[in-house]
């Protein structure tokens, strides 16, 4: 079996979304089914790239659970060998409210707790995530035990390797309270070499929402770059090094706004694999997630290389252009 080039940790969903946009869920009529989460999206988004990507988590073992193993190996191509059944939990189902379509609403149900939330020990290989050029870590992981000490563990195993990255990953009913969330989430960034999450996900993280504060600080704990998402203001790039460069957005009709920072995750996991400048993986992903927010669905949305290299060539400026 050839060797994994991407290894994420994190939720995992069966993800039902409306066909009628810009209607309350109340009266939507019909829902189309996909796999979802976040580090289950980025898994995808990387092997639609042609990467060879895994994802741990855990699903139920039931229906869902079978269509998730099966879509995930078959459909997406993307590798299921830590993929582990829960005997108990069911596998969560997630509705989306496109209502409007560039801010939807993700109503969760995970009850009585998700099963990705069971990591433990004998779902890993540390050898797996040590060796792995990319390890992608979602900070929802840390909001309930055993995940939050299973996944700490492989992180301490993994001694802060390039290239290992946090998501910020903040979703407020996953935690019991913000300062919750700022003490776990803010801890696990010592163990990052990349930290990558929007304005909101930074101030819990790091007590700041402005980009430039919020970059340093992740810096100040110790990562070698920090990712700023600022939504229709572009990305922020900071390195420990000094450099520093806003990319701009790129300017897109929205159908859906899910998925288009799991796009954005699995395309900068290329770029970084391909050893791209990091300003150029982010122009890269910033790309991808744009056509994925032009499309319903995530997972099926994730594009192909073609599609993301074709419009990345029409939206970045050539050096001739300049002046």
């Amino acid at each position: 079996m050839a060797e994994l080039e991407l290894i994420t940790v994190g939720r995992v969903s069966v993800d039902l979304y409306p066909e009628q946009a810009n209607v309350p869920i109340a009266g939507v009529k019909t829902f189309a089914k996909s796999v979802g989460g976040t580090a289950t999206n980025v898994a995808v988004a990387a092997a639609r790239l042609g990467r060879r990507a895994a994802v741990i988590t855990r699903v139920g073992d039931d229906a869902f659970g079978s269509y998730v193993r099966g879509a995930l190996e078959g459909q997406f191509g993307v590798d299921t060998r830590f993929v582990s059944v829960d005997p108990e939990l069911p596998t969560p189902i997630v509705f989306a409210e496109l209502d409007p379509p560039d801010s939807p609403r993700l109503i969760f149900y995970r009850y009585p707790r998700a099963p990705d939330m069971n990591l433990r020990s004998a779902d890993l290989d540390h050898a797996a995530t040590n060796a792995a050029p990319i390890l992608w870590i979602a900070g929802s992981r840390f909001s309930e035990e055993p995940s939050r000490s299973t996944v700490l563990s492989m992180l301490e195993a993994r001694t802060r390797r390039q290239h290992t990255i946090l998501d910020l990953d903040y979703r407020p009913m996953f935690w019991p309270s913000t300062a919750d969330a700022s003490r776990e989430i803010g801890a696990a960034v010592e163990y990052a070499s990349i930290a990558v999450g929007n304005r909101e996900e930074c101030e819990i993280a790091v007590g700041s929402a402005e980009p430039d504060e919020a970059a340093d600080r992740l810096i100040d704990r110790g990562v070698a770059a920090a990712i700023v998402k600022l939504g229709a203001d572009g990305v922020l790039v900071a390195l420990a090094d000094g450099r520093r460069e806003l990319v701009p957005p790129v300017s897109i009709e929205v159908v859906c706004g899910l998925g288009a920072g799991d796009a954005f995750g699995g395309a900068l996991c290329h770029g970084l694999l391909e050893d791209w400048d990091l300003v150029e993986a982010v122009r890269f992903a910033n790309t991808a997630g744009a056509i994925v927010a032009s499309r319903l669905l995530c997972a099926e949305a994730m594009p192909t290389l073609a599609e993301v290299t074709e419009l990345h060539g029409r939206t970045t400026p050539r050096a001739d252009d300049a002046g």
